[in-house]
């Protein structure tokens, strides 16, 4: 796709990349969202997660009821407490999503060259010859020589735990395939996946609204992650949903793209979704295997140039089992953040795997290395070219902060926002220092009560790569004076000193409106 994304010095020493990194404030500029599970859900083990990296957790109701996902989501709650850290909420769909159906939970081992039918009939029990699926409608949707996949969780692409089967004869409802190579399934949740056929199912189903009405309103989601997204309607459809439903008007929806058909329609899913989950488990077996890379830089490019972020999923999946990735898993990582991907999602190797806290930790890792040779200079061109000339008021403030800040080699770039649209433009340029967003809070009512504003605009700058959101003392109002924003710099400013983020003698680029307009800055700190 896009060459040059690396930026190393020539010669380069490899006695500089062998020298050990400096610690910094913040790890790395790509966020992280951790599935949290069985693996992951004690107070504990979610503070533990927080303090690697995390910024995201996500509730995957692929399996879980409502009670157990909210059990983990309070604890979530009081490791956010006891860690003073943000870290937003996504609710993950199930959409139409196939499944074998094994009630036992019992291993069922499946020998290559051998036949096994996939049924509709959910009363039977799974065996290595029969497979029980929750969709009437494969027989009428695949043919003879249809490739279907079964997998642990997802499938893998490992020879083990994952199944690929040949359809070669349908008969009624049923499905009867031969087993191209022999795998054990074990857990209790298989996924089944038809390579290139559409299912006939609505992309957010009776059971998911179900679990929105229930358990995301109670919650107020930051994130809907909307798996199955195909076309641009989806994505209409489930924000004319959320509106529906007091502050889930607010919350973001992420087009989550599982297949062809939502490659094919992402032009038009960007458009209308607020950000892109690659569901590259997924997408690996509808695609080809040697056009997965392309289509991964392709997407995240077009994210890149809109200023909306992009997700990437499965990237240490070995890590479910080992405390260390592999050499592919480990630059496939730093890869997707060259490629100029905002967050690395996370799902078994947090929810089931062993080591969760470890590998956030090992992730961000790797990020920030990646990060440290990001061509930021021919990234920001791009990215001005794209938008072309001219530019919004905005889009013009937000490029000449980040330009401004790359001059004077300033340590930090701040932005007063209240609805975080500005701090998200600048951090849509790529700058190479944190930007913090300093989210200050609005008075409103429904006139019954009065709330504030400002914590949901936060937590939803939590996928967006270099931006952490800070809320701001509500008592300095959103439209303010010039004397209010003197006093609301000088407390940010302590507080930055304060925490660590910035020093003496560092410069800082702020961003502020000042009436009407917008302002920005460059200060260099005192003693």
């Amino acid at each position: 796709m896009h060459a040059n994304q690396l930026l190393l010095e020539e010669p380069i020493r490899m006695a500089s990349i062998l020298e050990p990194s400096k610690p910094t404030f913040f790890p790395a500029m790509t966020k992280i969202v951790g599935t949290l599970g069985p693996k992951s859900r004690s107070v504990d083990i979610i503070s533990d997660c927080l303090k690697a990296g995390m910024s995201v957790a996500r509730f995957d109701f692929s399996w879980g009821d409502t009670e157990y996902h909210q059990e983990t989501l309070e604890n979530l709650k009081k490791a956010i407490k006891n860690t003073q850290k943000l870290c937003a909420v996504m609710l993950d769909t199930v959409g139409p999503e196939l499944q074998v159906v094994n009630k036992t939970e019992h291993p069922i081992t499946l020998q290559a060259d051998t036949l096994v039918v996939l049924t509709p009939d959910k009363e039977k029990e799974a065996t290595a010859n029969l497979l029980p699926i929750n969709f009437s409608g494969l027989s009428k949707a695949v043919k003879k020589g249809d490739s279907i996949f079964i997998g642990q969780y997802l499938f893998t692409g490992s020879e083990t735990t994952s199944v690929w089967l040949e359809v070669t004869e349908v008969n009624g409802e049923d499905v009867v395939c031969l087993i191209k190579n022999s795998a054990t399934l074990a857990g209790s949740l298989y996924t089944l996946h038809v390579s290139q056929i559409r299912i006939d199912l609505p992309t957010l189903t009776d059971e998911d609204k179900e679990v929105i009405i229930t358990w995301a309103v109670r919650n107020n989601i930051d994130f809907l992650s909307l798996s199955y997204t195909r076309h641009a309607e989806d994505v209409r459809h489930a924000r004319q949903f959320l509106s529906k439903l007091g502050n889930l008007n607010q919350t973001q929806i992420f087009a989550k793209i599982e297949n062809v058909e939502g490659l094919t329609h992402f032009d038009e899913i960007l458009q209308e979704a607020d950000g892109v989950i690659l569901s590259r488990g997924n997408l690996g077996i509808d695609l080809p295997p040697e056009k997965v890379f392309l289509s991964q830089k392709a997407a995240v490019y077009k994210c890149n140039m809109a200023g909306k972020p992009a997700v990437v999923t499965r990237v240490v999946d070995s890590m479910t089992d080992n405390l260390r990735p592999t050499r592919a898993e480990a630059t496939d990582v730093a890869n997707a953040v060259l490629d100029g991907s905002d967050a690395i999602l996370l799902g078994a190797e947090t929810l089931r795997g062993l080591y969760p806290v470890e590998t956030i930790s090992i992730v961000g890792k790797i990020c920030a290395e990646a990060e440290k040779v990001f061509n930021q200079d021919l990234f920001f061109k791009r990215a001005a070219k794209y938008v072309g000339e001219p530019m919004t008021h905005l889009e013009s403030i937000a490029s000449s902060a980040v330009r401004a800040a790359i001059k004077v080699k300033a340590s930090v770039i701040f932005c007063f926002t209240s609805s975080g649209r500005t701090a998200r433009l600048i951090a849509k340029y790529r700058p190479t220092m944190p930007v913090i967003s300093v989210v200050i809070p609005r008075l409103k009512t429904d006139q019954v009560r009065w709330t504030f504003t400002g914590a949901f605009e936060a937590r939803q700058s939590l996928t967006v790569r270099g931006l952490f959101p800070t809320l701001a003392d509500p008592r300095h109002p959103a439209e303010s004076t010039n004397a209010t924003n003197e006093s609301i710099l000088k407390v940010t400013l302590d507080r930055g000193k304060a925490t660590g983020v910035i020093k003496s003698h560092d410069r800082v680029v702020v961003c502020q409106k000042v009436g009407d307009a917008f302002v920005v800055k460059i200060i260099e700190l005192e003693d």
